[in-house]
């Protein structure tokens, strides 16, 4: 059996497309896997379980099918949808996971995580991140009504983007953006693991990291489907 990975889908209503290529996605070759993992950045943005959008109910409602089918569904949050609440993942069926998470994989310990706390040369990313996780800022966020959410979420994809352009204009994007080289090889020996599994970076690529380690980074899904595949064998990404 199959166990598939997938993460920085980015889902959102202005991209139909890899929204319907997902759920076929779901009612396809997913429904022959052992087990499938989500590891971020299913949503462009998620600013509560609230959200009535059409694309989160499509979304729960394939994935719900899925794990009615037999087969597992597990989810780290993303730095996009990292106010996904327990009651969403209800109405999928999955479960939630930290982040990081090491579990077992056909024999091999492995540690999942989203990616972005390996990105640790983004200091002002991190310090963002900080606050945004702190549960008393969470609170208060998702107090306030559900349009402030929505516009506060548009704000952050904006400035994002702009801070992104910054940093290409200025030759840093590359090295800013990507995992820190010396976090990577700390959380190798923090975790005792040798397989390490991430997205965030949208970089999809197999990495030796030496010392028998190795690093697998998904793909998005901006423009096909982004996938990786493991068995008792082996493992390969591929695109959809």
């Amino acid at each position: 059996m199959t166990t598939l990975f997938v993460s920085d889908l980015h889902l959102d209503p202005s991209r139909p497309a890899i929204t319907e290529l997902f759920g076929r996605f779901l009612d396809g070759e997913a429904r022959r896997a052992d087990a499938l993992y989500i590891l971020g950045d299913l949503f462009e943005a998620w600013v509560g379980d609230d959200d009535p959008a059409e694309t989160g109910a499509f979304v729960a409602g394939r994935l719900r099918a899925l794990v009615d089918a037999g087969v597992p569904v597990s989810f780290i949050r993303g730095n996009r949808d990292f106010l996904l609440g327990a009651g969403y993942a209800r109405r999928c069926g999955m479960r939630l996971l930290p982040d990081p998470a090491v579990v077992m994989l056909h024999g091999e310990p492995t540690l999942l995580l989203h990616g972005d706390l390996l990105c640790t040369d983004d200091v002002a990313y991190q310090q963002f991140r900080a606050q945004t996780r702190d549960p008393a800022w969470q609170a208060r966020f998702l107090a306030q009504p559900l349009q402030a959410r929505l516009a506060f979420a548009a704000q952050a994809r904006a400035a994002s983007q702009a801070r992104h352009g910054e940093l290409q204009a200025n030759g840093m994007a590359e090295a800013i953006t990507d995992v820190a080289p010396a976090t990577v090889q700390a959380w190798f020996a923090r975790y005792g693991v040798r397989r390490m599994i991430h997205g965030h970076t949208h970089r999809p690529a197999i990495h030796d990291e030496g010392h028998g380690n190795t690093r697998i980074v998904l793909g998005d899904w901006y423009e096909q489907g982004s996938l990786l595949r493991v068995d008792a064998t082996g493992y390969a990404l591929s695109t959809l």
